[in-house]
């Protein structure tokens, strides 16, 4: 497991505070139509990320986990500087984003990278990978032109590729292969903070084992922070220091790694692990979560699991519950927190 990063060691290398992301598409030209014969078509807005406050540290690893739709690959978005938030303030290195100097805002931008989730999708298959690791350097003279061979090559050793390999193209390689030049890609550019976007959820399951390893490798070789994405819980307990669960785009229990598995408190977060396939021999009921996530176009009122938590009550219903602390590193949005005898669940031991 990764060293644990104490929450008051240091200012936080990027820090969020009330971020909000809506998309809202406008009604259209049949609609518009119709509003003038006396209809009330109004534009569909969907609330991706709402009132997301979290502080990352530097060097720090954080799991950032949910279902499909829960916004965790927009959040990462925001971070990386690719879609910018419809409320709230991004914070880097203290400073906020959108007030940064021309100067400072280049280094955030080159400062926070970004891997995606399809490999084939995200390089450019007209373009070799020499080209695809090295032009971002050279363009924002990290590196000579003269230079761009041999800094390729070394990338490409350092994530385990042959340099030979760099005037192919991307249909040339594995999946895993792949993969490795999107890590390139990220490094060459020197990152202090890199967003994986389920960088190993298209990968079979050994490429993964390897895809994470090297993850942790660079980690210690760069001291690099990431944000790990993922809809699967067992692939962030190898990697992440804390983990993050969020849901419909709120975060609902944000604690240490050990703790989520082996003291989870929100209904949501238990849901998550009692999927989890394990190694364990004795025979169990398996139960999936209950109904489906609700849509973002209408999310339900009160906390937005109740309509799919076994243990809502009729405050869940009306109530949104706040971000409660219970203990340090541990905080969880549930009003069970507030009962004189909260809910004990069956837990799991941390991945090894």
């Amino acid at each position: 497991m990764s060293r644990q990063v104490e929450a008051g060691e240091a200012a936080p290398l990027i820090s969020l505070r009330g971020i909000d992301k809506r998309f809202t598409r406008p009604v259209d030209l049949a609609g518009r139509i119709a509003n003038l014969l006396g209809a009330r078509h109004t534009p569909a807005v969907v609330h991706a990320v709402s009132g997301v406050d979290l502080d990352v540290q530097a060097g720090e690893v954080i799991g950032i986990v949910g279902e499909s739709g829960c916004g965790k690959s927009t959040l990462g978005r925001i971070v990386a500087g690719i879609n910018p938030p419809s409320a709230g303030t991004v914070r880097y290195q203290g400073q906020p984003v959108e007030t940064l100097p021309r100067a400072e805002r280049r280094a955030y931008e080159l400062g926070v990278q970004m891997i995606f989730q399809n490999p084939m999708a995200s390089l450019n298959p007209r373009m070799r990978v020499l080209d695809i690791i090295g032009e971002a350097p050279v363009v924002h003279s990290i590196v000579r032109p003269s230079e761009k061979a041999a800094y390729v090559g070394s990338l490409m050793r350092q994530v385990g590729l042959d340099p030979d390999y760099a005037q192919r193209y991307p249909h040339q390689f594995s999946g895993g292969q792949r993969q490795r030049i999107g890590i390139a890609r990220a490094l060459a550019l020197k990152p202090r903070a890199i967003v994986c976007d389920e960088a190993v959820a298209a990968l079979d399951v050994s490429i993964q084992a390897q895809v994470l390893n090297l993850f942790t490798e660079l980690r210690r070789e760069f001291d690099l922070t990431y944000l790990f994405i993922s809809h699967n819980l067992g692939v962030v307990g190898h990697i992440a220091d804390r983990v993050v669960i969020m849901y419909l785009g709120r975060i609902v229990e944000v604690a240490p790694t050990d703790t989520v598995f082996n003291r989870p408190n929100h209904p949501y977060t238990q849901a998550l692990l009692s999927e989890l396939p394990t190694l364990d021999t004795t025979r169990r009921v398996y139960k999936p979560i209950q109904g489906e996530l609700p849509s973002p176009l209408a999310p339900p009122s009160g906390c937005a699991f109740h309509p799919r938590c076994p243990h809502a009550m009729p405050r869940c219903s009306t109530e949104r519950p706040a971000l409660k602390t219970l203990s340090a590193g541990h905080t969880s949005a549930c009003h069970l927190n507030d009962l004189t005898q909260p809910i004990t669940v069956h837990t799991q031991a941390v991945p090894a």
